[in-house]
């Protein structure tokens, strides 16, 4: 119980990679069925554990959901949007990601694909996912045509 007699949120900090191609492309993956929000298609990351940095773990995620090696130099924050549900607070941080070194092997997907950043609004994503998806839209645009 916190000290206001209430009981305490559980307060999750979760980290995303809008992984960017040369064409513009972005990496999405999809929820393998049988997990919360399966067949749903969302942007690789994960939980921040204990003691990491937002970078640090989106690093560690990537490298272990995808197989890729990527600084935390190349790490660009972008937004974030969060998500009430009863006993729990999700704060979900994007970042876009456009340089990585390896080949693409997902080890916590059922799929991914490349998709524009116009066409990931026609995907079936998580609750928290759907507000980041036109503002990564509005930054792609802005990126090229600037």
């Amino acid at each position: 119980m916190s000290i206001a007699g209430k009981p305490e949120t559980l307060i999750i900090l979760v980290v995303a990679a809008a992984l960017v191609d040369r064409d513009g492309q972005v990496l999405v993956q999809q929820r393998p069925a049988g997990k919360q929000h399966g067949g749903l298609w969302e942007f690789p990351g994960g939980k921040v554990e204990r003691g990491e940095t937002p970078e640090a773990a989106l690093v560690r995620e990537l490298r272990e959901e995808l197989q890729i090696g990527v600084s935390p130099v190349a790490v660009r924050p972008l937004s974030f949007t969060t998500e009430e549900a009863a006993g729990r607070h999700l704060t979900l941080l994007l970042y876009i990601v456009e340089a990585w070194t390896g080949e693409l092997s997902p080890t916590a997907a059922d799929a991914i694909r490349w998709v524009s950043s116009e066409s990931l609004r026609d995907l079936p994503m998580p609750p928290a996912d759907l507000p980041l998806v036109d503002v990564l839209a509005r930054a792609l645009l802005d990126q090229q045509s600037g």
